[in-house]
């Protein structure tokens, strides 16, 4: 039986993913927690988060979570969802932040996107709404999700890495971006599976079933 942490650091769209998981899996215990013993015992892990990187890391920190969150991304099956993909690089330039440095990059503003040579595109920012996901990797995530599906969006920064290994998915706002990795048992997505309609508790169902 499935058992799924949903990491409750105080930010983060939880009872919509809690219920996403629990529509696709009906026998999956799914419970929100900031408990570091529940979290450990779980089968998987998902941290979701909103809002600002400074505050996610000092609530992380708070609640005594930064560990059992690197232990869950080290050992288990884990999924990111935007804040969870940004806090697993290494630093962000919101607030100069230092983050959990499990995957190599950093997180950086979406405004100062480089496009032919011009380092102030106009864009609207956040990115909010819904944009394709073009699929860069096969990846059992990705099963029954055509490559070019919309997914949700809501944010102001994305992570570039110098890994291409680990890139699962790109995005299109002006220009292309990350907005998902993959390693080992971690994938970690910027847009909103939650949000995201059919495709999203596709996504979400994959991940229930997924054996890294």
């Amino acid at each position: 039986m499935n058992s799924i942490a949903v990491v409750d650091y105080g930010m983060g769209n939880l009872r919509s993913v809690s219920k996403a998981l629990e529509y696709v899996d009906s026998s999956a215990v799914v419970t929100v927690t900031n408990d570091p013993d529940v979290i450990r015992s779980a089968s998987r892990v998902v941290v979701p988060g909103q809002g600002a990187m400074p505050h996610c890391m000092q609530a992380l920190d708070d609640q005594g979570l930064r560990e059992v969150v690197v232990e869950a991304a080290q050992n288990k099956p884990f999924l990111g969802i935007c804040l969870g993909l940004q806090m697993l690089f290494k630093e962000s330039a919101e607030g100069d932040t230092s983050a959990l440095g499990i995957l190599p990059g950093s997180v950086k503003k979406l405004g100062v996107l480089e496009v032919a040579g011009n380092n102030t595109p106009k864009l609207k920012i956040p990115h909010m709404g819904w944009n394709q996901v073009h699929q860069t990797m096969a990846h059992p995530l990705w099963n029954g999700i055509d490559t070019g599906t919309r997914f949700y969006f809501v944010h102001s920064y994305y992570v570039a890495t110098d890994e291409p290994r680990i890139v699962a998915g790109s995005t299109n706002y002006l220009a292309p971006f990350t907005c998902a990795v993959a390693r080992d048992n971690i994938f970690a997505t910027q847009f909103h599976p939650e949000k995201s309609h059919s495709a999203g508790l596709a996504l979400l169902s994959n991940f229930l079933k997924w054996i890294p």
